[in-house]
C-alpha cells in the first residue's frame, strides 16, 4: 500500500518535538495488543522512560515536548510559515531516502552543533555561520553518551527552519532543556555523540500499519481518553534499535503521547499517521576534536575554537 505523498507535513506552526526512544529500555509496565480474538502483552507500553517524554496537543493546537521546550525568555518556540514550500522532499535519483548520493546532511553539521555547545559551556562567543547550506528543513538534534550510546537529549521541530539558525537553536534546546535529563555539562563533552537528522518525504499513511520499520519515521495523532488531541513521533531508527514491530511501536508512541487507557485494535484504527524519512549523520566528540584540532590553541581542549574554517 502506498500513502498519499505530500510536499509538506500537515502541520500548522508547532512547538518543537521530542524524537527518540530510550536505548534498550528495561520497562516494567505492559500493554495489550488485540489481533482479532488474540491478545499479546507488550513490555513497557504502559510505564517506564518512554512514557515520560510526550507530545501534548491541547485546544491551542500546539505541541509540548518532553514537558519543556522553551525559547529565549522561556517563551514557547514557534516557527515557520507552512505555506512557504520549505518542506519539499529532497530530490533523489532513485526516489528513496536510502541513497548515499545527493545527501544534504553532512558531518560538518554535527561539528557545528559541537561548536555551539562547546562555546556555550565554556562561555565563548558563538561560532560564525558555517558554510553548509542554509536551506530550511524540519530537523532534530540528538545527543547520546558513553560506549552504549545512552540517550542524553533529543529535541527538534517538524517546522522547517533555516539550518544555520535551526541547528544552533536545537543544539542548545536538546542539550540543556530536554526535561527527561539534567543539562549537559563540560565534563560530559568527551563522551558525547551528536546526530543531526533532516526530515523529508512526508506522506499521509492509509492506516496505522502503512509504514516500514527502519525505513520510516512516524508521527501519530489521536484523541485520548479525555477527548484531547495528542501527538507523538519516533525517528526512523528508533523502532529498529528497540527491536519493535509495528504494533509495539504504535503502542509505545501512544503511551509516549500520554494515552493511559487499554489499547485495542479498534482504537489503533482511529490513529492518523504521517510517515516520513530522514537523512542522519552521527559523529563522536573525538571525531569532532580531530576535525577541529587545528582550530584549538596549543592543542588544549580549553582554548576557544578560532573558526577560521568558516567563511
Amino acid at each position: 500500500r502506498m500513502g498519499k505523498r505530500r510536499c509538506v507535513p500537515p502541520l500548522e506552526p508547532k512547538l518543537a518535538a521530542g524524537c527518540c526512544g530510550v536505548k534498550k529500555p528495561k520497562l516494567s509496565g505492559s500493554g495489550t495488543h488485540s489481533h482479532g480474538n488474540q491478545t499479546t502483552t507488550v513490555p513497557g507500553s504502559s510505564s517506564g522512560p518512554l512514557q515520560n517524554h510526550q507530545h501534548t496537543d491541547g485546544n491551542n493546537g500546539r505541541e509540548n515536548v518532553s514537558d519543556l521546550t522553551l525559547g529565549p525568555g522561556n517563551s514557547p518556540i514557534t516557527r515557520m510559515n507552512p505555506t512557504s514550500g520549505a518542506l519539499s522532499p529532497l530530490t533523489r535519483p532513485n526516489g528513496t531516502a536510502n541513497s548515499t548520493k545527493n545527501l544534504v546532511v553532512t558531518a560538518e553539521m554535527c561539528c557545528y552543533c559541537f561548536d555551539v555547545l562547546y562555546c556555550h559551556l565554556y562561555g565563548f562567543p558563538q561560532p560564525r555561520l558555517p558554510r553548509f547550506t542554509n536551506d530550511p528543513y524540519p530537523l532534530f538534534v540528538t545527543w547520546k553518551t558513553g560506549r552504549d550510546k545512552r540517550l542524553r537529549g533529543c529535541i527538534g521541530t517538524f517546522s522547517a527552519m533555516n539550518l544555520h539558525t535551526g541547528l544552533r537553536e536545537y543544539t542548545l534546546t536538546s542539550a540543556l532543556k530536554d526535561s527527561r535529563f539534567p543539562p549537559l555539562t563540560r565534563e560530559e563533552l568527551p563522551k558525547l555523540f551528536c546526530s543531526v537528522s533532516l526530515l523529508t518525504n512526508f506522506e499521509d499513511a492509509s492506516d496505522y500499519l502503512d509504514w516500514e520499520v527502519g525505513i520510516h519515521g512516524i508521527r501519530i495523532e489521536f484523541i485520548n481518553e479525555k477527548g484531547v488531541k495528542r501527538t507523538a513521533t519516533y525517528l526512523p531508527e528508533v523502532a529498529k534499535e528497540q527491536d519493535w514491530d509495528q504494533i509495539q511501536t504504535i503502542d509505545s508512541l501512544l503511551r509516549k503521547g500520554g494515552f493511559k487507557a487499554p489499547i485495542t485494535n479498534d482504537f489503533r484504527k482511529t490513529i492518523k499517521l504521517t510517515r516520513y524519512r530522514s537523512e542522519k549523520v552521527t559523529i563522536s566528540y573525538a571525531e569532532y576534536m580531530a576535525s577541529r584540532q587545528h582550530c584549538f590553541q596549543n592543542g588544549t581542549l580549553h582554548a576557544p575554537p578560532l573558526y577560521n574554517h568558516y567563511s
